[in-house]
């Protein structure tokens, strides 16, 4: 009789562990993006060193393929230069995106890009900053950091924050109003993205009106639902944010340093923040766990998941429309932040 009353439990724990951890299916849009990619034959980007990583196919490649089947509406118009400006051990490259019929002075955002702090530059990541430049009618400076593991933690982190404060001191020279400066970033250039607004608090220097934090890197805890659901998924799993790690700490200990694992650093005194997560991406949990902190220490938070798409989904808008949408709202929370 005993046997008869374990065994179905033991059963029906076991299915429901299964089910815990199922990764969602992407919706259709997001699944023709995801086959091309895989189409195009990429390496696993944990099994290689940073430089082989480097030259790996990327989300933005398998966009520009899927974008020659479909007829929308043109890129926005935008004029790039690629400038140098003021990092934290010497000169760093940026590139400046500035919008066609804007008012002058035109609020500034200070953008970072993802990659882990190791692969990836403003390249694959120019489709944010050029949408969200036309969108909110501001000057988006795009900064090109220090990576690993050439150059270890804190080197993109102190790149990061000089960038902002030569944006502080230099907006004027290209058409931008200093006194209105955000900060923007994806992955791990949201994580940048906040610590520069932390930075600036502690400076006692000029903060940044808003962060937009997109899919942010905000902790250092695999073990996360997110982590569980999509230990597997494309185009970030698990075994690759260990690589990331790897190659940008010097040692392992440095996870928990509050610039890394943000979860775990103080808060008050931010401006508005806008954080947008994406179901079907292991830094889920981490996203959402930080707007609920946020929150709690007084932060005006807008948060947002969107179902059915992936990591690096936000700079996608020529193809999928949650990309579209989160654009729009990422906009609408930048562009007020301006106004107050």
């Amino acid at each position: 009789m005993i046997k008869k009353v374990i065994i179905p439990v033991v059963v029906v724990l076991s299915i429901g562990s299964v089910f815990a951890a199922k990764m969602a299916k992407p919706n259709k849009e997001m699944d023709v993006v995801l086959k091309t990619l895989q189409e195009k034959g990429g390496k696993p980007i944990e099994t290689l060193s940073a430089p082989e990583a480097r030259k790996q196919p990327t989300p933005t490649d398998a966009v520009k393929t899927v974008e020659k089947t479909k007829n929308d509406a043109p890129a926005p118009v935008v004029a790039v230069k690629e400038i140098q400006l003021d990092g934290a051990a010497g000169p760093i490259p940026a590139r400046i995106y500035i919008p066609a019929g804007a008012n002058k002075p035109m609020p500034v955002v200070v953008y970072y890009h993802g990659g882990g702090f190791v692969i990836a530059d403003n390249n694959v990541y120019d489709a944010t900053p050029r949408s969200l430049a036309d969108q909110t009618k501001s000057i988006f400076v795009a900064v090109e950091y220090r990576k690993g593991p050439e150059h270890k933690f804190p080197a993109a982190h102190d790149d990061a924050f000089a960038a902002y404060k030569w944006v502080l001191k230099n907006a004027g020279s290209f058409d931008g109003d200093p006194k209105r400066v955000a900060v923007a970033g994806e992955s791990a250039g949201g994580n940048l993205a906040l610590n520069v607004a932390i930075m600036a608090r502690d400076e006692k220097i000029q903060k940044p009106t808003h962060e937009l934090l997109v899919y942010p890197l905000a902790g250092s805890y695999m073990g996360t639902s997110s982590y569980k659901e999509n230990a597997n998924a494309k185009p970030l799993n698990r075994e690759m944010m260990g690589w990331f790690m790897n190659n940008y700490l010097t040692h392992p200990e440095q996870k928990n340093d509050k610039r890394i694992n943000l979860l775990t650093a103080n808060f008050q005194g931010l401006g508005d923040a806008t954080i947008i997560t994406a179901q079907i991406d292991p830094l889920r949990s981490e996203g959402r766990e930080l707007a609920d902190k946020m929150k709690s220490q007084g932060v005006d938070v807008t948060y947002k998941n969107y179902n059915g798409v992936t990591h690096e989904f936000f700079g996608m808008g020529s193809v999928l429309k949650e990309a579209r949408d989160a654009q729009a709202l990422a906009s609408k929370e930048l562009t007020k932040s301006f106004r107050q």
